[in-house]
């Protein structure tokens, strides 16, 4: 297993592997007060609602939830929730830290905080983030260049990837530079009607990706929501790795076979502290 880990470092080093997060990266992460960050889609819930459980028909998937708080409050105030989570005090992962380490030219980051851009703020780097339920525009992305001067991101409007440094894609949006989300079922239908159209992933990045193998971390395809995702942004991948502890559903199976991926079981606790050990 740890010849296999160590490959894995390396070729995330010399770009043919991208790292892929997911929520289940937040399984150990609590904020400064105590409190448990979101790390699948039950916890999700529960913090959309106070740690109040939803019905059963709401507690199906947090995107149906947050849909049901959306009709009801409406979509500044689920935007306004989703911020005030992932603003809170709480520190990077550890996996957060590795990928700093190695520095890879391409990260996939399904999550919604800013952690990694925070990672990166000392760097030269592009970032691209999901957008939804846009009118004016099919492209459901918009690029932003760093600068590292002034610590900040402005709008690429020539919609054009730096070449420089590392590609941060928050596909389904990011506290910064301003909170924008795709959170709700109404959002996810919109992404991913688009994005079947090929308007969700930027020119260069679809040359860029060809024959890339991605490595799922915190990912979990037991809904039809995270697969199809999952489809899209990885299109043309050569293959890859899952990291997980749990037995796998017949929809992963597939999906797994489907994408030829090697599942590594073991939690991601163990898989940092072997990445870690690992020089």
């Amino acid at each position: 297993m740890k010849e296999l880990i160590k490959t894995i470092k390396e070729e995330i080093q010399n770009n043919t592997t991208v790292p892929y997060f997911g929520l289940g990266i937040f399984e150990s992460t609590k904020t400064a007060k105590g409190e448990q960050m979101p790390y699948d889609s039950d916890s999700m819930i529960l913090m959309l609602n106070s740690g109040r459980p939803m019905s059963q028909r709401l507690m199906f998937e947090y995107s149906r939830a947050a849909m049901h708080l959306e009709e009801r409050r409406g979509m500044s105030y689920l935007t306004q929730l989703v911020n005030h989570i992932y603003t809170k005090n709480y520190e990077p992962t550890a996996l957060h830290k590795i990928m700093e380490a190695l520095m890879p030219k391409y990260i996939i980051d399904t999550n919604r905080d800013p952690k990694m851009q925070e990672l990166l703020k000392h760097t030269p780097h592009s970032m691209i983030i999901g957008k939804a339920r846009l009118m004016a525009d099919k492209n459901r992305y918009e690029v932003y260049k760093y600068d590292v001067e002034n610590k900040s991101y402005h709008i690429a409007l020539d919609g054009v990837l730096n070449e420089e440094g590392t590609i941060l894609f928050k596909p389904m949006g990011s506290t910064l530079p301003e909170p924008s989300f795709v959170m709700s079922d109404a959002d996810y239908v919109d992404w991913l009607t688009e994005a079947m159209g090929g308007f969700a992933v930027p020119p260069m990045l679809k040359s860029y990706r060809k024959e890339k193998k991605y490595l799922y971390l915190g990912t979990s395809f037991d809904r039809d929501t995270d697969r199809m995702v999952a489809n899209e942004l990885t299109f043309d991948s050569a293959g890859g790795y899952v990291i997980t502890d749990k037995e796998l559903g017949r929809k992963e199976k597939k999906f797994v076979e489907k994408h030829n991926l090697i599942v590594l079981q073991m939690s991601l606790e163990e898989f940092t502290k072997q990445a870690e050990e690992i020089a």
